[in-house]
């Protein structure tokens, strides 16, 4: 009887554990990034991002584009939570590529994991 309840309480734990998982934010998702040429050798970046915001404590505030050397080339700072538009896509432009750069990597941020999540590496337009 007793190892009966055992496996009941176990059983109900790990249930509410399924339930409960997807309130908890994880980590910033890049879904998807879209690159133009701009003036002068600068490029207009629109990043979809997917992140399970729950308010001001955590959500995802930030991405960024990499060059091939880690280096980061620009900074889009998210000053809200998204809670309830998800995912969603933000805008930065004239982002300054170097000519001798083929690719960036586009990441997110959020206030609790840091970067983390799916990433996107793309290639950059032909100038």
């Amino acid at each position: 009887m007793a190892a009966t309840r055992l496996i009941g309480a176990v059983a109900l734990w790990v249930a509410a554990l399924a339930v409960a998982a997807p309130a908890v934010a994880g980590e910033v998702d890049v879904l998807q990034v879209e690159i133009r040429r701009a003036a002068a050798g600068s490029f207009d970046i629109d990043v979809t991002l997917r992140h399970a915001d729950t308010g001001w404590d955590h959500y995802a505030n930030r991405w960024e584009v990499l060059g091939p050397d880690g280096r980061v080339l620009a900074t889009r700072v998210l000053y809200h939570p998204h809670v309830n538009e998800q995912p969603f896509t933000r805008s930065l432009s004239a982002v300054a590529i170097p000519a001798e750069f083929t690719w960036i990597r586009v990441r997110g941020h959020d206030l609790v994991h840091g970067h983390g999540g799916r990433e996107v590496t793309l290639s950059v337009p032909q100038r």
